[in-house]
């Protein structure tokens, strides 16, 4: 099976970036929680600027009802709204592979208890901008990892990689998914809540470690605290999610992790499915993590102040 018509569940950054660029190579149609945003982009179409420079023609709506067939679903809500789409979906489009592109743990598993499709795990890094329900620029050009998810055949994975990468982004198809994800769950963890809690974006504060009150020594316990929890889940990490964070804070521009955006507009973050993830994990794996832990306790907390 080719991929040819693509369905995107979501309507944030991530969703916007994939269906932009999918669309010069596929029949794009989305899924958009809010009609005016759907109405909007059937009327203006959907412009990528940045890394990439297109306009592209999207089928919107704000149900399934009346979009074709598609071949791939890719499910790219927040972690808030992921249980609401998956219900969207139930009983429809049985012959499509759906993909969950999310933050944290056990998306697949919210998706599988409302359709027996076959799912791609995927994770990404590239971000951007959202300026408009029409228009998102395209920051961070680095890769989405997928993989099968179950008995989905690995081949599967591969034929939405290549389909990704014909449209202008970067991906790698990964017999085992696992690995990658837990690199950015474990940086992601470490990462936004951090920034949420201090209300700084993602800058050099996160990785400098020279004096005693530096925010990088929190961070750095944070990640090793996750890397003790992946090793006792059996995880050989994909990448080290320390570089990764000393990495990102060299790339010469501040970015807003996606936590400290939810906080700031005092919406629902997504503690759960990230630091959520790894406590679980550690209490699983019977693996002591006091900093995630007073973490989760703290921005869960936050959110409360204002619920």
């Amino acid at each position: 099976m080719s991929v040819s018509r693509v369905c995107i569940v979501g309507g944030g950054v991530i969703g916007s970036l994939l269906a932009g660029h999918l669309a010069q190579v596929c029949e794009v149609s989305v899924i958009k929680r809010r009609r005016e945003h759907a109405d909007a982009l059937n009327a203006e179409g959907l412009r990528v600027t940045g890394k990439s420079e297109l306009h592209a023609r999207v089928q919107a709506a704000a149900d399934t009802r009346g979009l074709p067939e598609p071949d791939l679903v890719i499910v790219s809500t927040k972690a808030a709204g992921l249980r609401g789409a998956a219900q969207a979906l139930e009983g429809h489009f049985p012959e499509a592979t759906v993909m969950t592109v999310l933050n944290g743990l056990g998306a697949e598993e919210i998706v599988r208890e409302h359709g027996d499709w076959q799912l791609v795990s995927a994770v990404t890094f590239m971000s951007g901008t959202k300026h408009s329900d029409t228009e998102v620029e395209y920051i961070l050009d680095t890769e989405t990892w997928l993989g099968p998810y179950e008995d989905t055949p690995f081949a599967r994975a591969r034929e939405i990689a290549d389909a990704i990468v014909a449209s202008g982004l970067k991906a790698e198809a990964l017999e085992d998914v696992r690995p990658a994800q837990w690199s950015k769950l474990i940086f992601n963890a470490a990462v936004n809540p951090v920034a949420a809690l201090t209300g700084l974006p993602h800058d050099p504060h996160f990785a400098a470690e020279d004096d005693p009150a530096d925010l990088g020594h929190l961070v750095h316990g944070l990640v090793d605290e996750g890397k003790a929890v992946a090793r006792a889940a059996g995880i050989e990490l994909h990448d080290d999610p320390w570089e990764m964070n000393v990495l990102a804070t060299r790339r010469g521009s501040a970015h807003y992790p996606s936590m400290l955006e939810d906080v700031d507009a005092h919406r629902p973050t997504e503690i759960e499915l990230i630091t959520g993830s790894v406590v679980r994990e550690a209490a699983r794996h019977g693996v002591a993590a006091p900093l995630h832990t007073a973490l989760y306790a703290l921005v869960t907390a936050k959110e409360s102040s204002w619920s």
